[in-house]
């Protein structure tokens, strides 16, 4: 998986790098059990500080996404679980972009096929098309 960043995005390093990460796991570029590279090693592949790889490990942890064995690197989890809170934070970024999409006067329709296109991408036979 070829990961991007872009200094000059206003979404922080960290964001970016974390939402690649999570995308590549959905998507199957990242299979469960596959070791992501060491910390030091993503930070001199992307040009980033080692601290902001670290972050980003660390909150895929947190989030059930890896495993992090300080003896190994980190790994993508075999049993991936949804963070407690997914469905409340799903909820929340959903009612922005709908309130943003009302803004901009898409129908519900648009939307809704916006949001159906957007979940199709980040399944993993959208990476063998």
């Amino acid at each position: 998986m070829i990961l991007r960043i872009n200094s000059q995005s206003a979404e922080p390093i960290y964001k970016q790098l974390h939402n690649q990460i999570v995308i590549g796991i959905a998507n199957g570029q990242l299979a469960t059990g596959e070791q992501l590279p060491s910390v030091r090693g993503m930070a001199a592949d992307l040009g980033i500080n080692k601290i902001t790889v670290n972050k980003v490990y660390s909150i895929l942890e947190e989030e059930g996404y890896i495993t992090v064995d300080y003896r190994k690197r980190a790994v993508v989890a075999e049993k991936l679980a949804a963070p407690r809170t997914f469905e409340e934070q799903l909820r929340k970024t959903l009612i922005l972009a709908a309130a943003e999409a009302r803004v901009a006067r898409l129908c519900e329709d648009e939307f809704l096929t916006l949001c159906r296109q957007c979940y199709r991408e980040a399944s993993p036979q959208s990476v063998a098309d």
